[in-house]
This record gives C-alpha cells, structure tokens and sequence, in this order.
C-alpha cells in the first residue's frame, strides 16, 4: 500500500499521525510541504479526495491568511488554492493520502479510516 503524508515537522498533530503510521509498519511517502508545496494540480485533487473546498482547508488564523488577500470571500477556488501553493504554511495538516483516499490528521486517528 502507497500512503503520503504531507507533513510538517513542527506541528504535533503531525508528528503524532506520522508515529501512528510507522507503528502501525507503515513507513508513508513523507512530503514536507513547507518545502515542497503541492501543485494547483495537486491541491486539486488532494481537495477532491478530502471531499472538501479549498477555504475548508485553510489555516485562516495564519497571519499570511490576511496578508495575503485570502480571506476575501469574491476570490474563487483557483484564486485560493493558488494562495496555498504560494503561502504553504495555510494547508492544513497533516494530509494522508493512501487507497485513492485522503485524511486530515487531526486528531490523528482520522487517518486509521482509510489505511
């Protein structure tokens, strides 16, 4: 089974879904998207798999959610998922993709439902 984890080092609840995963003998595809931000391409089908809309996966209590314009509500879905993959830091975390699915890990365990 192929599993990815966009992951943030820094975040808790990310490190807490990365050790729930190995401990369970997954070793995940680890995207640090901070450095590596996922494509417009790819937020849109992360997005898709989530079954959500780009603001639902925004991190609007970021400074740079306002900084960078985000949080006018006339944007469209491009506009605000090209603001993600320019301001990375406003995905929420972390993101696990596995069996065509997707899952926030917050809590962590949220993750177990599509392993």
């Amino acid at each position: 089974m192929s599993v990815k984890i966009y992951h943030n080092p820094r975040c808790s609840k990310s490190r807490q879904t990365l050790e729930l995963l190995q401990a369970r003998g997954i070793e995940p595809e680890v995207i640090e998207y901070l450095k590596t931000p996922p494509s417009v391409a790819e937020l849109n089908n992360i997005l898709e798999k989530l079954g959500m809309e780009p603001r639902e996966l925004m991190r609007k209590k970021e400074a740079e959610y306002k900084t960078a314009g985000l949080d006018d509500e006339s944007l469209d879905r491009q506009a605000l998922i090209s603001g993600m993959v320019d301001n990375p830091i406003l995905i929420e975390r972390p993101i696990v993709i596995a069996n065509g699915k997707a899952a926030i890990g917050r809590p962590p365990e949220n993750v177990l439902d599509i392993l």
